[in-house]
């Protein structure tokens, strides 16, 4: 599982340091790709296998090529080196804003890389207790 926030920064060869506590669990090979919101996801390999082959299995509509076209164009499969550091590919750089300081927020099964800059201007679009209330009505989630 993966939680937590790290700051980091991205070097002129669009390298990055992974947070110690994420390499492990990742391994050596994981898939950064486009996330939602604005950022991008990092997850292990076989949890990305997982999920493209959910996204084969949906109807097919414009709607979900559309969805399996955002994911899969933009996936990268990457590896870090011995020092803990990754390559983020030029195109995701751009798509995410990132120009030097970034920010890893663990989030369960996958990490999401912002841009400081735009991770510091995200926020919630209601109050969390809000949010908390609907998600105990709806799902039952209680912390």
């Amino acid at each position: 599982m993966f939680m937590g926030q790290f700051n980091h920064t991205i070097d002129p060869k669009n390298r990055s340091f992974l947070p110690a506590r994420f390499r492990e669990e990742l391994g050596e090979s994981f898939v950064v790709t486009a996330g939602l919101d604005g950022c991008l996801y990092i997850c292990p390999k076989a949890d990305f296998e997982e999920f493209a082959r959910k996204l084969a299995d949906l109807p097919f509509t414009a709607e979900t090529r559309q969805f399996q076209r955002f994911f899969m164009q933009n996936a990268a499969e990457c590896e870090q080196d011995k020092q803990g550091r990754f390559i983020i590919p030029t195109i995701l750089k751009e798509l995410a804003g990132i120009t030097k300081d970034i920010v890893f927020v663990g989030v369960i099964s996958k990490i999401e890389v912002w841009s400081k800059e735009r991770f510091d201007k995200s926020t919630l679009s209601e109050p969390v207790e809000d949010i908390a209330e609907k998600m105990s009505t709806q799902f039952g989630l209680r912390f």
